[in-house]
């Protein structure tokens, strides 16, 4: 896995590089930076014998949340059970984004005050919840039950920068675009903690995938660019401490997106 993961950052440098050399006025459109997208994620450790009770008290929520999708106020929603399990860590998550903060809290506190925030299974259950921040975002309009979450979790290193995001969007995104025009991705996130809670150096890498094959044709995609644009590799790689790389596979229940 590890050798992937450096594999990966190699990737990523050589597309930057490459992109943005071989035509400047494309890269320039591909780096254009985005209003804030602002997610909220709950995370939950749910007993394994509880997980059928969980997942259908969670589906009470959808038709709330769908009502504020197709009012504006979200933008998309989703929930997950993780794959790769680890102890003591998430067993299962959703997620709701909006363009403001004001939008977010506002879904936010009125899941707070629900029902089912008060069923007897949460309160059985660990609980971690993360606010994040997008400027790096794209996904098809539509409700997905096909979907692969996983989510890369990446430290920069002291010191390192990337001004402007023009790395990461020349290269990264341009990738992550592309993958989404040809079908292979539902959605892809690249987030920062707008509440930092964790590593203020760290950030995530979220892709939705078109099923299975979806995570295929990823893999396929960074394997093509490896081979295609290999120079500049070191120099994205040094950037980032792969010391800390972490990956979360899950199994999306339900996904919407205006």
């Amino acid at each position: 896995m590890r050798h992937r993961s450096i594999r990966v950052l190699f990737i990523l440098s050589a597309l930057a590089i490459a992109a943005i050399c071989a035509n400047p006025a494309w890269a320039q459109s591909a780096m254009a930076e985005k209003p804030p997208l602002y997610t909220y994620v709950a995370e939950w450790s749910i007993p394994r014998a509880m997980w059928a009770d969980y997942e259908k008290s969670q589906s009470a929520n959808n038709d709330p949340l769908n009502k504020a999708v197709a009012d504006g106020t979200l933008v998309s929603y989703g929930s997950y059970s993780v794959l790769n399990h680890q102890e003591g860590q998430a067993t299962h998550g959703t997620w709701f984004s909006a363009t403001s903060m004001v939008n977010l809290m506002k879904v936010l506190e009125s899941r707070r005050s629900a029902p089912a925030a008060a069923d007897p299974i949460l309160a059985a259950s660990k609980h971690w919840d993360l606010i994040l921040e997008s400027r790096d975002y794209n996904a098809h309009s539509g409700t997905f039950t096909n979907g692969y979450l996983r989510v890369g979790y990446w430290r920069v290193k002291p010191g390192s920068s990337d001004p402007d995001g023009k790395i990461v969007r020349g290269s990264l995104v341009a990738m992550l675009e592309k993958l989404l025009a040809a079908g292979a991705l539902h959605s892809y996130q690249i987030d920062e903690e707008s509440v930092h809670s964790g590593d203020p150096n760290a950030f995530f890498v979220a892709i939705v995938t078109n099923g299975a094959e979806g995570l295929d044709k990823f893999y396929a995609g960074l394997d093509d660019a490896n081979k295609t644009n290999p120079a500049g590799m070191a120099g994205y790689e040094s950037m980032l401490d792969s010391s800390g790389h972490r990956d979360t596979l899950a199994h999306v229940g339900t996904m919407t997106h205006k």
